[in-house]
């Protein structure tokens, strides 16, 4: 239980910080490449609105160029407008292709670029026009299509250095991400140890007192069936002496109950693992409570898949069926419905259990069935003899079998647990 508590430790911790991680490298990232698309943008329409150039100085000079001190000032600023640099025009490279609008080449300009020829920059346009979008990728390549008095204009922008930049920064803080997981697991493997040590020492010191405390009560309770016993020898049998065996008895199933509880619920419980025919062994404990049910006027069905076998301790699947059995029969009303169902799907053995319940069942508190002293109605359980320890110990088994099971009442009348076993 332990372990299990600290694997779920381990694994909320490193699911948060997983989930954060991937929030904030997923913004910044996603920020980083909003970035790279926006700056292009602001290029390709730039070079839109001065015909596929960068457009020039009020005197006609290129961008940067010094001018004389007497020069007028430009009155706008193309650049600084769009938050570019008077280098961008030296630093950017760019090809443009003028298209008719049957897609027919009129014109290429590859004069800013060396990577591109005039035959690659006509395939490039003529596959962007095609495509019918206005904006977007082809490779490294940024393009934007306008169409204008001569034609189609599709303007290409390299932006292979900042997509090899982004791609880097991605790479770089994906693996950053991923030595810091592992870091925080290392961690979270040598701290958590002394983490949960507290809570397992008290859980510890639990199933030790259960334990001594179980094996103490026995003796007394030994003691008091026996003079009971001695009582109706010389008394006779009456109410009172019947009582007190009675609660002897439960007392002493109580007892019992909690020990075997405890040791299942140990870190490794030691089970005679074998091979057994569980079809025969689920039809030889139904038919131990087949008379009971027709005594209480329930009926009772099975459909059992003959000659299956399942690895694992015999004793502890028959109690298993036994306490699953028990259960429906005690809070299934007179005249109810009682189905045992056993059958093999893929190399899981899928055992099934369900009655009808006598009250309407309230879906929050399924998942409450299995805990330790749980009951539904409490004012029903000097009626049922039971104390809540039942179906904690089913689990029990069914987790030591590496095996799960569950509660479901899709109709809120009818009561199904299924258990899944290793085939």
């Amino acid at each position: 239980m332990i372990g299990r508590l600290r694997r779920k430790f381990i694994v909320a911790c490193m699911i948060s910080l997983a989930i954060v991680l991937t929030v904030i490298l997923g913004g910044v990232n996603l920020m980083s490449y909003h970035k790279v698309v926006a700056d292009a943008d602001n290029i390709l329409t730039l070079l839109d609105a001065n015909n596929g150039a960068f457009p020039k100085n009020h005197d006609g000079q290129p961008p940067g160029t010094t001018q004389p001190d007497s020069a007028p000032k430009a009155k706008k600023d193309p650049f600084g407008q769009r938050g570019m640099s008077p280098e961008t025009p030296y630093e950017s490279r760019f090809f443009s292709v003028l298209l008719g609008e049957d897609g027919q080449v009129l014109q290429t300009d590859t004069g800013q670029i060396a990577a591109v020829d005039e035959a690659e920059a006509a395939v490039y346009a003529q596959n962007v026009f095609l495509s019918g979008r206005s904006s977007g990728f082809w490779g490294n390549y940024r393009y934007l299509q306008c169409e204008n008095e001569r034609g189609v204009l599709i303007i290409f922008l390299d932006c292979g250095r900042s997509l090899s930049s982004f791609r880097m920064t991605l790479l770089a803080s994906v693996l950053l991400a991923l030595l810091g997981l592992l870091a925080v697991l290392v961690l979270l493997l040598i701290l958590s140890k002394r983490i949960v040590r507290p809570v397992a020492e008290s859980y510890e010191k639990q199933k030790q007192f259960i334990t001594d405390a179980g094996h103490e009560l026995k003796t007394p309770m030994t003691i008091i069936s026996a003079d009971a016993d001695l009582a109706e020898m010389e008394c006779g049998e009456n109410q009172w002496i019947s009582d007190i065996r009675r609660q002897a008895q439960r007392l002493t199933g109580l007892t019992n109950d909690l020990i075997y509880l405890s040791r299942m619920e140990e870190e490794q419980p030691k089970l005679a693992l074998i091979d057994f025919p569980i079809s025969d062994v689920a039809e030889e404990m139904a038919q131990s409570f087949q008379a009971l049910a027709k005594s209480q006027e329930k009926e009772f069905s099975l459909h059992i898949q003959p000659m299956l076998s399942c690895t694992g301790d015999e004793k502890a699947i028959r109690q298993l069926l036994s306490i699953l059995l028990d259960n429906a029969l005690k809070y299934s009303p007179a005249g109810g419905r009682l189905e045992l169902r056993l059958e093999k799907q893929g190399r899981t053995l899928l055992l099934t259990v369900s009655n009808t319940a006598a009250q309407p069942i309230e879906q929050d508190k399924l998942p409450h069935l299995f805990d330790r002293f749980y009951r539904t109605d409490q004012s029903r359980s000097s009626q049922t003899g039971g104390y809540g320890l039942g179906l904690s110990i089913a689990r029990s088994i069914v987790l030591a079998h590496k095996g799960k099971i569950r509660a479901e009442s899709p109709d809120g009348r009818t009561l199904t647990f299924m258990i899944y076993l290793p085939g």
